[in-house]
């Protein structure tokens, strides 16, 4: 194997390795976006939550 063939294989290996790492680097925030929008929806149903229970408990002085 001349060096010609050498530095191509060299090449091609870095260039393997670099879209490797771009790929888990997609991967990793896709899935740090996931959850963040899932711990947003997470807030979300527990701000509701609170503001039925709120709604509920103001229904219930008033009544009695």
């Amino acid at each position: 194997m001349g060096i010609k063939d050498q530095f191509e294989d060299k090449k091609r290996q870095l260039q393997e390795k670099a879209q490797q790492r771009g790929r888990q680097g997609r991967d990793e925030a896709s899935g740090r976006a996931q959850q963040a929008r899932e711990q947003a929806r997470d807030r979300e149903e527990q701000a509701r939550q609170q503001v039925a229970d709120a709604e509920q408990d103001a229904r219930d002085t008033f009544k009695g």
